[in-house]
């Protein structure tokens, strides 16, 4: 039979699935630790078969390619911060002064690694210089978030390990990377002869971030803290987040010449914000402090902006194909 045209496609249909499982499912205890293992080895492998796929001339492109890293960084930190202050007094009557600074801490987080790259492969982006872009926010924003959250909040920080948290970054993503380099001599042909196998690994990672992320807010209580009323404020306000953010960053990106490969690691490095990285920092940050309230807007966010970015790529690709 043919597929019915308002149907959204299997990845999507996947995706929909994972949230709903996880909401009724979610993974906790000895599970939660399983899965936050799987989802480790899952992403450390697309990062290994990326390292494998890569030519070393593509690498060193993507390192060199310094205006499309500075426009993410200025997304990033600059663009996100200054809308979520702009935009108070549009934000505020939709939800609570708690959760306007849980708002204000989201922009200032750095991007996310894996589903960045991820989505950028999915699209048929620049996969290098998406690598080195992502993997640069996370390093930055262990230094730059800390420092945005003193001059823009009145919160009383503690003291941070950025060593551990540089570490091991390295160990999850640039290792398995560089050891794919070093293999690419003799799995390199074998790797770009099965090309499913990074789609599968792509799509796969994606789907098993969504579950433990989406697991780990619903274990939190996230359907009891708040009403539903507040909920459908914070989606709108996150809604018009990303939505800005993806429409800025794409037309900045197109207005300063860069080619569609770059456009699309921009959009999907400089919109994203990441759950891993700001999860621990909120408990060092915003110790004592309302500390749900505080990560909530980032939990809701990172469903969204996956959702969101999952059709986008699809679209990116489709125009390819």
């Amino acid at each position: 039979m043919k597929r019915p045209r308002f149907l959204p496609d299997n990845f999507t249909l996947a995706m929909i699935a994972t949230v709903i499982a996880a909401s009724v499912f979610p993974c906790h205890g000895q599970g939660e630790i399983i899965f936050n293992n799987v989802t480790h080895v899952a992403v450390s492998l697309l990062f290994f078969l990326h390292g494998a796929k890569l030519s070393r001339e593509a690498v060193v492109a993507g390192i060199t390619h310094w205006r499309l890293h500075l426009l993410v960084m200025l997304c990033t930190f600059a663009l996100f911060p200054l809308l979520g202050l702009l935009l108070k007094p549009v934000l505020t009557p939709l939800v609570t002064p708690d959760l306007y600074l849980g708002i204000l801490f989201l922009c200032m987080l750095p991007s996310t690694v894996q589903s960045s790259i991820a989505f950028t492969a999915a699209a048929r982006g620049n996969v290098p210089a998406a690598i080195c872009s992502a993997s640069a926010s996370n390093l930055f924003g262990i230094f730059l978030t800390p420092l945005l959250v003193g001059l823009l909040t009145s919160a009383q920080m503690a003291g941070g390990s950025p060593l551990d948290s540089a570490l091991q970054i390295a160990l999850q993503l640039l290792l398995p990377f560089i050891a794919g380099q070093i293999a690419r001599r003799w799995i390199g042909a074998w790797v770009e002869r099965n090309k499913a196998l990074t789609r599968v690994v792509d799509q796969g990672s994606i789907l098993l971030v969504v579950y433990t992320a989406f697991s780990e807010a619903v274990g939190q209580g996230l359907w009891h803290e708040v009403s539903w009323a507040t909920l459908a404020g914070l989606m709108v306000v996150n809604a018009l987040l990303l939505g800005l953010v993806m429409f800025i960053s794409a037309q900045a990106a197109r207005r300063l010449g860069f080619n569609r490969e770059d456009r699309i690691a921009i959009v999907f490095c400089g919109s994203k914000k990441s759950l891993a990285s700001g999860v621990p920092m909120a408990k060092v940050l915003f110790a004592g402090g309302a500390l749900g309230a505080v990560v909530l807007p980032l939990m809701l966010f990172h469903q969204l902006q996956l959702m969101v970015c999952a059709v986008l790529a699809q679209r990116y690709a489709k125009e390819v194909d």
